[in-house]
């Protein structure tokens, strides 16, 4: 077996997440290294404990590759896993300390992997832009509050959409269709939803955007005007975002490819080379179908201008 590297992710629910965890074992095979990979079951708490574990276990790994549930407490498990010799790679969000730990332990493979979350949410603004040109409401249902992504998400959207005629109505949910389906359903069951026309929905995650449409179609009021209501997500897995697409239970996507693989990357680099890797690794990503295409369907069915 070759060296060992923990890969923490929120959770196993997730369809991206699965994605993230297949992509680590398969570039761990092609490395030569040896990869575990645990989930946190979206709970901040539950994740620290185990990484904790992690760092004061006998045989320690030489990397740590986490996507953080919340801020709270990662820091204090990065400091005491650099004082152990363990690297750190933080994936999808922005973190303050790791300018500080590159500074204290300069040999150690110490960076963040990741797209740009809050361009993947000006992203998204811009497909609500392409497809409402002349302005609505959009119902956003965001993930988990307490999240980084989630976080940078909605600010990147919020940012790109200030000033313009588009309104939001945001509500909050898990990184899964069922959590969603029912934050949807709540929503829909308020006195003041009744008097908001939704014109488009945009979730934060492809598995939130599905719940979400089922909460709408199981809606006697809004059922008819599932057709002509747009629904985006985030994530753009070939296999589920992006086949939701092309069959039509999406408008769009965004997709982000996994980051556990060029983390995997980086780190054997460093293990050959000695080379530690760069502050930020960049996975870029890409509106699926492209922005041009979503303007050509604005006015047509599905693209949020139809009123029924």
């Amino acid at each position: 077996m070759g060296e060992r590297i923990v890969v923490s992710l929120p959770e196993g629910d997730n369809e991206y997440q699965r994605l993230q965890a297949t992509d680590a074992q398969a570039t761990a095979a092609r490395l030569g290294l040896d990869v575990e990979v645990f989930y946190a079951e979206n709970n901040a708490i539950l994740q620290i404990q185990q990484l904790f574990k992690v760092v004061h276990a006998a045989e320690r790994p030489v990397l740590i590759v986490v996507e953080p549930v919340a801020f709270e407490g990662m820091e204090r498990v990065a400091q005491k896993a650099a004082s152990l010799g363990i690297g750190i790679a933080v994936l999808n969000c922005t973190v303050g300390y790791l300018d500080r730990l590159r500074g204290e332990f300069p040999k150690l493979p110490i960076f963040a992997v990741g797209s740009d979350q809050k361009e993947i949410g000006r992203l998204q603004a811009r497909q609500i832009q392409a497809l409402l040109p002349s302005g609505g409401t959009v119902l956003y249902i965001e993930g988990p509050p307490n999240s980084p992504a989630a976080g940078e998400r909605l600010a990147g959207t919020q940012e790109d959409l200030a000033g313009s005629a588009i309104r939001m109505v945001v509500i909050d949910a898990r990184w899964s269709e069922e959590s969603a389906e029912k934050a949807v359903r709540s929503w829909l069951r308020l006195r003041t939803s009744d008097s908001v026309r939704i014109d488009l929905v945009a979730g934060q995650d492809d598995s939130i955007a599905r719940g979400a449409r089922k909460a709408f179609e199981s809606s006697p009021e809004l059922a008819s005007r599932c057709a002509d209501i747009p629904f985006l997500g985030i994530d753009g897995v070939p296999s589920v975002g992006q086949k939701m697409v092309q069959t039509g239970q999406l408008t769009a996507t965004i997709v982000m490819p996994s980051n556990t693989g060029p983390a995997l990357e980086a780190v054997a680099r460093w293990l050959r080379s000695g080379g530690t890797p760069p502050r930020a690794v960049r996975v870029p990503v890409a509106s699926f179908p492209d922005e041009t295409e979503l303007k050509r369907r604005a006015g047509r069915p599905g693209s949020g201008t139809t009123r029924a």
